[in-house]
């Protein structure tokens, strides 16, 4: 079979005026670390981008001073109106350099541009929009008597979406009229130096946003100080353990979205057509670098050799290669790291017995980077079943009734996310009922909106981010326990073709 060849179409790097070093921002400005250095390189090429500062023990003190003081003096003082007018300026300010956002999110992580382009930026303004009309309503939410602010907000974001994450953080705490110290991952800080700018031409008042980089120390000097009063955790289960375990017994407030196994099951009267490019689109989005992936495909016995054979002549099609080409489909991997574990991971699942089919694409010689692969004749025992892969990794088993899908999806330590396809109304909402996910989608995959709550249970942490549930977190109000926590999970439909 042979397919149309495309010819490049690089997005430009022109629009993107990157300094050769960024520091840490702290109270409106840039300021050096005082920890070393790191570099920041390009995952699809490893060339260099920038230098980023580092903060240690002492910097971390400044930042969660200047976000004290900020709290203290002017922003939990200002009326949710003012608190709006400045979300709405941040959001149209993302919405004005939309497209230098994308290129540096492509540059830096590795994702494909019409992904950070058509989805990452995009969503980034939309959060800003939404949570900035909930800043002057917070009294309407039905969250209790006097809702009230909690402080000082410690963020640590992860490296898959760098620029959304930070949205999600940092645009319903400042609603709820906290004040923010942000912790990027190493690997990706660059966009969130970038939103640094925007704050600054936002003339946010200085301190109440706050951008410290550095690698994981500088996230337990962040999360363990005293003077923080919320803790918002997005990264792998491991580190939320040890995140919930020092706050423990503290005045912190916590929310932690952790990692996740996701089971998209497809029924023999599925769409087959729709539920194929959701199938794609719910494992090789991001190249699988995405919490809620469907890394765990169950079909329906009766149409498994159909699905298979139509899935893999559909990643035949998928181009890999340069995340700045708008052609791509499948960018690097994040660093080599990952790429490691992707590797170990694959091979473990070969060594157990399932068996491996990876789709054809040359490899570019420099960079991080991994074809798409699905494994069938998958045991629900395998780990490629139970662990995270993180990665374009796809693990296929089968059922035979809605009670077995129901038992195999169940079958692991996550809870954040599932797929339910079918032509039955009745069908997905039974078994939605019976899945022990906080999000689940019908069917569609990987559909996000700022007015739906996010999250999952098991391994997958506690608490919600967006909607109403999402400045939940922020606050502190009158209301019993019961009255904050969210519905039991979210059903999101596509319609049926």
């Amino acid at each position: 079979m042979s397919f149309l060849e495309y010819a490049p179409a690089p997005e430009s790097q022109a629009i993107l005026n990157l300094r050769s070093e960024y520091g840490l921002f702290i109270d409106g400005e840039f300021r050096e670390g005082h920890g070393t250095p790191f570099a920041s390189i390009s995952p699809a090429t490893e060339k260099h981008l920038t230098t980023i500062s580092t903060a240690d023990g002492a910097d971390v003190d400044a930042a969660v001073a200047a976000a004290r003081r900020a709290y203290d003096r002017t922003w939990s003082r200002m009326s949710g109106a003012d608190r709006g007018k400045y979300l709405f300026r941040i959001a149209r300010l993302v919405q004005e350099r939309s497209r230098e956002l994308a290129v540096a999110e492509s540059l830096d992580n590795g994702k494909p541009i019409k992904e950070s382009r058509d989805v990452d930026v995009p969503l980034v303004a939309a959060w800003f929009f939404y949570y900035a009309g909930w800043a002057d309503k917070l009294d309407h939410a039905g969250l209790g008597a006097n809702p009230a602010s909690l402080g000082v907000a410690a963020q640590v974001i992860p490296w898959n979406f760098p620029l959304l994450m930070l949205a999600w953080k940092i645009a319903p705490a400042l609603a709820a009229g906290n004040t923010v110290v942000l912790k990027p991952a190493e690997t990706t800080s660059l966009t969130a130096l970038l939103f640094a700018e925007i704050v600054q031409q936002a003339d946010l008042p200085p301190g109440v946003v706050n951008i410290i980089t550095g690698a994981g120390a500088t996230g337990v000097a962040l999360v363990g100080h005293d003077d923080v009063d919320a803790v918002a955790f997005t990264g792998s289960t491991p580190v939320g353990r040890a995140i919930a375990k020092s706050v423990a017994g503290t005045h912190k407030k916590v929310t932690l979205e952790l990692g996740g196994k996701a089971a998209n099951i497809v029924f023999d009267d599925a769409p087959i057509d729709q539920a194929i490019e959701g199938i794609v689109n719910g494992i090789f989005f991001n190249q699988g670098h995405v919490c809620c992936a469907g890394s765990r495909l169950l079909v329906q016995e009766s149409i498994h050799d159909e699905v298979v054979d139509r899935l893999k002549s559909r990643l035949s099609t998928l181009r890999l290669g340069d995340p700045l080409d708008k052609n791509t489909d499948i960018g690097a991997i994040n660093s080599s790291a990952q790429l490691d574990r992707i590797r170990a991971l694959s091979d473990i699942g070969e060594a157990e017995g399932a068996e491996r089919w990876t789709a054809e694409c040359t490899i570019p010689e420099n960079g991080f980077w991994f074809a798409p692969t699905i494994f069938t004749n998958v045991s629900t025992s395998h780990r490629i079943a139970q662990e995270e892969v993180f990665g374009p990794v796809l693990s296929v088993l089968t059922f035979r009734t809605p009670a077995e899908a129901i038992a195999k999806a169940n079958n692991t330590p996550f809870g954040l996310s599932a797929g339910i396809w079918s032509d039955k109304g009745s069908r997905i909402l039974a078994v939605a009922d019976k899945l022990r996910a906080g999000v689940i989608w019908a069917n569609t995959f990987n559909r996000f909106d700022p007015a739906s709550p996010f999250g999952g249970y098991k391994e997958s942490g506690y608490g919600r981010e967006g909607g109403r549930h999402g400045i939940a977190s922020y606050l502190k109000t009158a209301a019993p326990a019961a009255a904050l926590e969210p519905t039991r999970k979210s059903v999101t439909k596509g319609a049926a073709k």
